[in-house]
């Protein structure tokens, strides 16, 4: 500013010498001013260019200035939103971030929501988005126009806020499978350790103590053929044969049910109709089977289905006998749903129904237990479609 006041104090003297020249009739005084005064309003006016220069760049800085300043609140609010855990507190406080950066009242809006402003107001929506799908929308309202600046840093909030909630969502139910996933894995630690103790006794109370009277009656054969009692001898050998023989229909069975041959050789349909077909024939029980959905079970859902219905109709005829019992494995919904009804005594005890309950967890399914349609129960176990198909 003081270059330009001299540059105007030039310039008036060099146009009053000028002035002079010519009243006097001095020609080369006259050339002198005017040419001062050329010269002076040049650098009056290269004075001028540099002061509103070195305005227009302070002003420009100002501008950067506040805009990082902006930008650092914007970063700010983010640190602040990627901190906060929940989905739901995600944008919660995304909108308590954009009120305090954006100086303007913010909303969190259902998706799909577009209300209406009061005339006065000024207001945008910006919605989150997640994969193309809308899960919230933010809306800023205030009486002062946004600017093309704010709509792209509100934007920029927004898209973050909506990532953020994304990736807690997946967080939490990551979480939630993780949990489930341990659960799984004891429940299915103890079902094999009451498994291993359900066969141990079995063997213990039923093949190898038969096994012992055989060796005692062997014993007394013996006995009675040293003292020439062949009678005597040959009736303990038919008995001790006799039971050696139920032992091994024991163990047969035994093997039968832990995997039968059948299953693993011809698959589901053929396995349980050749259970049906005995237990049938050994408890006069008609047996309706309907297995056609099953054809293309995930082997690890055939034997987990097997089993089920195995100890449905186990209990079933331990609690009646029933005259009726019915198999159906159909699909509903791209879900496998199995259903053992019975004609029988109605089971009202829910304890009897945890080894099924805990077979079916194994296979992520679940399991209802109502009245059959003629009395009786209906146990009922539905499994996804992940884990019932087959891979092939």
């Amino acid at each position: 500013m003081a270059r330009a006041a001299l540059a105007v104090v030039a310039v008036v003297a060099f146009a009053v010498v000028a002035i002079v020249g010519l009243a006097t009739g001095a020609g080369w005084l006259a050339w002198i001013g005017l040419a001062g005064a050329v010269g002076a309003a040049g650098v009056l006016a290269f004075s001028l260019l540099l002061v509103a220069e070195r305005r227009r760049h302070e002003v420009k800085e100002g501008e950067l200035v506040a805009q990082a300043n902006f930008l650092e609140s914007l970063v700010e609010s983010m640190g602040t939103i990627a901190q906060t855990r929940a989905a739901a507190e995600i944008l919660e406080q995304t909108r308590r971030e954009a009120e305090r950066i954006f100086r303007a009242r913010a909303q969190m809006l259902p998706p799909g929501a577009n209300p209406k402003t009061a005339p006065a107001e000024r207001s945008v929506l910006f919605p989150l988005r997640v994969h193309g799908e809308e899960i919230a929308s933010l809306r800023l309202t205030r009486n002062r126009p946004f600017d093309r600046g704010d709509v792209v840093r509100a934007t920029v909030l927004a898209d973050f806020a909506a990532r953020a909630a994304e990736n807690a969502r997946l967080l939490a139910e990551a979480k939630v499978r993780e949990a489930e996933r341990a659960r799984l894995s004891d429940q299915i630690v103890t079902a094999e350790q009451d498994e291993r103790r359900r066969l141990a006794l079995f063997l213990h109370d039923g093949p190898v103590q038969s096994m012992a009277g055989i060796g005692l009656m062997l014993d007394a054969a013996i006995g009675s053929i040293d003292s020439e009692r062949l009678d005597d001898a040959r009736r303990v050998l038919a008995s001790a044969l006799e039971r050696h023989r139920e032992t091994i229909r024991s163990l047969r069975e035994l093997s039968f049910n832990v995997e039968p041959v059948v299953l693993r050789d011809q698959g589901f349909a053929p396995a349980v109709r050749a259970f049906a077909d005995q237990v049938g024939l050994s408890n006069q029980v008609q047996i309706d089977l309907d297995l056609d959905a099953a054809d293309n079970l995930a082997e690890k859902a055939q034997v987990g289905l097997y089993q089920i219905i195995r100890e449905a109709v186990s209990q079933a005829i331990r609690r009646g006998p029933p005259s009726r019992i019915s198999i159906r494995v159909e699909q509903v919904d791209g879900e496998i749903a199995t259903e053992i009804s019975d004609d029988g005594t109605g089971e009202r005890r829910r304890r009897s129904f945890e080894a099924i309950e805990e077979r079916a967890r194994t296979l992520n399914g679940r399991m209802t237990v109502g009245a059959g349609a003629n009395g009786g129960t209906a146990v009922r176990v539905v499994l996804p479609r992940y884990a019932a198909e087959s891979e092939n």
